[in-house]
């Protein structure tokens, strides 16, 4: 299933300069995927408004030098205490007998983890399928990345807040010790 996804900018890039080459119609996106393995000095650069739900700024998609395989660029928006939760999700998610050639790194000074995704090991990829539905796959894929980091800290935090079922009585039990008229109830 292909997503209707807005999109605010499609270009065309050389890999070497990142100057663009041209800026293209959203008809494009109806290209084969195949378009970046016959054109290995470019990559497709795609905003979406969309991208925002899932954290992400835009997805530039490409085919990998060395490995050869399709791969998808893109800065994902969540804290550096996520790294563990991001890795296994990778490593569970990713569908391969051979080397799983991500790579997921913090950039501090960003505040962002830059993430490079070969398309070739996600469920639903295939060489047959257009930039557009590629697109979809990649976005369902960080969709799902972005949903297990949200459930697994809400799942980390729950104990703590199962002590406490009343709202009242855990905001009390975080004041204590803190000095008198800083928080209500704490007179």
């Amino acid at each position: 299933m292909v997503m209707e996804l807005e999109f605010v900018k499609i270009e065309r890039c050389d890999k070497e300069t990142e100057e663009v080459l041209a800026e293209e119609s959203d008809a494009f996106l109806n290209t084969p995927i195949k378009y970046v393995k016959d054109h290995l000095k470019e990559f497709i650069y795609v905003e979406s408004k969309n991208f925002e739900e899932i954290n992400v700024d835009a997805i530039s998609l490409e085919v990998d030098d060395v490995f050869g395989t399709y791969m998808a660029l893109f800065g994902f928006k969540k804290q550096k205490k996520y790294a563990s939760t991001i890795k296994q999700f990778l490593e569970t998610h990713l569908h391969t007998d051979s080397e799983k050639n991500y790579s997921a790194f913090f950039a501090g000074d960003e505040g962002l983890w830059e993430i490079n995704l070969p398309l070739d090991f996600i469920q639903g990829f295939s060489e047959e399928l257009s930039l557009r539905e590629t697109v979809s796959v990649t976005y369902e894929f960080v969709k799902q990345l972005n949903e297990k980091g949200e459930v697994t800290i809400l799942s980390i935090n729950r104990p703590y807040y199962n002590q406490f079922p009343n709202r009242r009585e855990r905001r009390m039990k975080n004041s204590i010790g803190l000095p008198k008229g800083r928080f209500k109830g704490n007179n």
